[in-house]
């Protein structure tokens, strides 16, 4: 597929809009699951339609994805799959590889799981490891530790209890969580070691415990026992992650004043933080009228240290932003980052040495070096194939006279309306020839 680059400009250097975010990719997925599995019980209301959300959503429904038809997951007779050993690809979708990994193996068919060339290069022994110790009959099909595998039928449980480290992604642990209650003889996952991501877990447990399903949690050990789905409709929430970018484009901007509809002060995401984060740059929140509003004061800034342990998804956005504003800061909690879409640190360290900033890596501390930072009349800003590196580097655009972004398409996998919503507050954007989900709302 060829690559459709976007030129973004912007002639004032004021931000002010109303924008209206698309529901949680992270709760959406979660809640597709717990749909599933529990036969119709649960409902998902206000659908995300991030391309890793229609991606699952396809795949649980037996709809077709682009132009291949998908196998029906959880069908209750195997003669309904003409060809025992059909193949799922699920292309870049990282959640739903870890998520699928865990939930077909309890479906009875024959399957093999693969994805995109990047996500044949994404570990995903740690959780076939515990599929198998559970009982999951699962093959790698190329690689030792990476998809593509072929998941096998008949499922039956040979352990209830699974130990696993807290220091790799959490949606490993989230998958066995999800289908936990699922299984014969439940599930208590012990954590070993310091938890990553501990929002995302929160956020599964939450979730699963409005569609019913108890758990108990003490020390590292979380334990659910076999248990009925409750009837209820799952509501999904604006996604804080796209969120981020707003509060970046305000910190960047002279003036600023945004407000994002939905989004609410007791979020189960754990990237709400970024309110506390961006605190740091004089971006004050205020919540009211059934959302936030975001204002720019102008403000010196202090924090030096940044732990993002919990909230990788921001990493990129703080990083920038420190980096445009000549903020020598520290980041640490960035361990998960060389395993996801692309290698985010080198992605970081090539992009910013573009304007002359150094993010140096020790051990697993992260300093960034501003005092060579210079802002080029024209920068050209490569994606590696992830979504948050084109949106993390967008908000540069303010500063930026002429800034031209590699594979605008790439947005499609969280925020396809990214674009569209940078023209409503007065970015200026060439329009090359975008997928039709990106060109929605561009002509209006």
């Amino acid at each position: 597929m060829a690559k459709h680059n976007i030129i973004l400009t912007k002639k004032s250097n004021s931000s002010n809009g109303t924008i209206h975010l698309t529901g949680s990719k992270s709760e959406c997925n979660r809640a597709l699951i717990i749909q599933a599995l529990s036969g119709g019980k649960v409902k998902v209301e206000n659908m995300s339609d991030a391309a890793d959300a229609v991606t699952l959503a396809g795949i649980l429904s037996g709809l077709e994805v682009g132009s291949k038809q998908l196998v029906t997951a959880g069908v209750r007779d195997k003669s309904e799959i003409e060809n025992p050993k059909s193949e799922i690809n699920i292309g870049p979708a990282g959640t739903a590889m870890r998520f699928l990994t865990a939930y077909l193996p309890l479906q009875g068919n024959e399957v093999i799981l693969t994805g995109s060339d990047r996500m044949q290069q994404r570990p995903i022994g740690i959780l076939v490891d515990a599929m198998r110790k559970l009982g999951a009959s699962i093959d790698y099909v190329n690689n030792e530790g990476y998809p593509p595998i072929k998941i096998y039928g008949g499922f039956q449980q040979q352990a209830d209890r699974i130990t696993i480290k807290g220091d790799i992604s959490s949606q490993y642990i989230t998958a066995l969580l999800l289908i936990a209650s699922s299984l014969p003889k439940g599930l208590t996952l012990e954590i070993d070691g310091e938890l990553t991501s501990r929002p995302y877990v929160e956020m599964t447990l939450a979730m699963l415990r409005q569609a019913g399903i108890q758990h108990t949690w003490q020390d590292n050990t979380i334990t659910i026992e076999n248990q009925p789905f409750a009837e209820t409709a799952l509501l999904v929430e604006p996604d804080w992650s796209a969120a981020s970018y707003w509060y970046a484009i305000a910190a960047l901007s002279d003036e600023a004043e945004l407000f994002l509809p939905g989004l609410t002060s007791y979020s189960l995401q754990g990237d709400s933080v970024i309110t506390e984060l961006m605190a740091n740059f004089g971006i004050t929140s205020v919540f009211k009228d059934g959302g936030v509003y975001l204002t720019k004061e102008p403000k010196p800034i202090f924090r030096k240290i940044f732990d993002l342990k919990e909230c990788p998804d921001l990493a990129q956005t703080i990083i920038v932003v420190c980096a445009a504003l000549g903020h020598d800061a520290t980041f640490t909690g960035l361990e998960t980052l060389k395993i996801k879409e692309t290698d985010r640190i080198l992605a970081l360290q090539t992009e910013l040495a573009k304007i002359g900033v150094k993010l140096i890596e020790k051990g697993q501390v992260y300093k960034l070096d501003c005092s060579e930072k210079q802002i080029p009349q024209r920068m050209f800003v490569n994606t590696y194939d992830d979504h948050r590196m084109a949106m993390a580097f967008a908000p540069l655009a303010t500063l930026i006279p002429e800034l031209e972004v590699e594979d605008a398409d790439v947005v499609e996998k969280s925020y396809p309306a990214f674009w569209a919503d940078l023209e409503k507050v007065g970015f200026g954007l060439n329009k090359p020839h975008l997928s039709p989900l990106l060109w929605r709302g561009l002509e209006k």
